[in-house]
């Protein structure tokens, strides 16, 4: 049987080991949080190298795809060097699924109005965010403020593209936890910008970044992320979230991330290599893999 475990800078509280049928062929999909502990990943990834068929970097992107540039994060890179078995982020499936996410969304619940989209870090989900674009919605980025803590968002993809080339190449450079919580701060809320929260009909990212800033009050809205557990569907519900809708398939009551997903479908490549996003497109067309909407009210 096909493994692939996604080894993460989350927290292990959000573990999960799931058998189940993909592609029709049979995989253990694994997650292993090390509560924000570099070494301890590293050495999982050392200890497990060579005993599972493909890695996922999990709580962290390896790098960004922005406006057509790669940026790697080399705080986060140097944690798989040297590891020989392939390790994924996530990006290849985003590219893929993500896109067409408001596509399918407008699908799957008709008349959202008005189309207005807050994604709290777009130059995470990038390819989401266009997407959103290409479907009309009146898109926001909030990368200063929930990236930054500086309270500037962003109303245009142009604007996006010249803050990622000004800040993602120093962004790249710097130690990961001052980006992005990690550990027990994973669990911490703290609501803000609830003026920007309240504007948008979808909010839209990393279930983290949402959860860290998310306001008491979330009456009828939609969050479209992707890795959450059940908890976080009991505390979106009790905020008065409408809908929750994940870009992954939830298997087991729990939606993985998409870097779960793309290790997932470098195992059952057998390709023993990070796939093309051709070849991600291919698979994930005979997956026909749609985005899940739960309905929390």
């Amino acid at each position: 049987m096909k493994r692939a475990v996604s080894i993460s800078l989350g927290s292990s509280k959000r573990d999960k080991r799931v058998e189940t049928i993909l592609l029709g062929q049979p995989i253990v999909l694994e997650r292993i949080g090390t509560d924000g502990d570099q070494k301890k990943m590293r050495q999982f990834f050392q200890e497990m190298d060579g005993q599972v068929d493909a890695f996922g970097f999990g709580g962290a992107d390896l790098g960004l795809e922005v406006d057509g540039r790669y940026h790697p994060l080399y705080s986060v890179a140097k944690l798989v060097d040297g590891v020989q078995t392939p390790v994924v982020d996530g990006g290849g499936v985003r590219a893929v699924v993500e896109r067409q996410t408001a596509r399918h969304l407008d699908k799957l619940l008709p008349g959202i109005s008005p189309k207005r989209a807050l994604f709290c870090v777009g130059v995470g989900r990038y390819h989401m965010a266009r997407g959103f674009l290409d479907e009309g919605y009146e898109v926001r980025f909030g990368d200063l403020a929930f990236g930054l803590d500086v309270p500037i968002f962003l109303h245009s993809l142009s604007a996006l593209h010249r803050v990622a080339r000004i800040l993602l190449p120093i962004m790249g450079r710097v130690p990961f936890e001052w980006l992005y919580p990690t550990g027990d701060k994973q669990n911490e809320i703290k609501p803000k910008y609830h003026d920007q929260f309240a504007w948008a009909s979808v909010v839209a990212d990393d279930f983290l970044y949402v959860k860290k800033n998310l306001p008491e009050d979330m009456a009828g809205k939609i969050i479209v992320t992707n890795t959450t557990t059940d908890e976080d569907v009991e505390l979106l519900r009790a905020r008065g979230v409408s809908h929750l809708v994940t870009s992954t398939p939830r298997l087991d009551g729990r939606s993985f991330g998409t870097n779960m997903m793309e290790a997932a479908l470098v195992a059952l490549s057998g390709k023993k290599r990070p796939l093309s996003t051709y070849e991600i497109a291919e698979m994930l067309g005979e997956a026909d893999m749609l985005p899940t909407v739960l309905s929390l009210q």
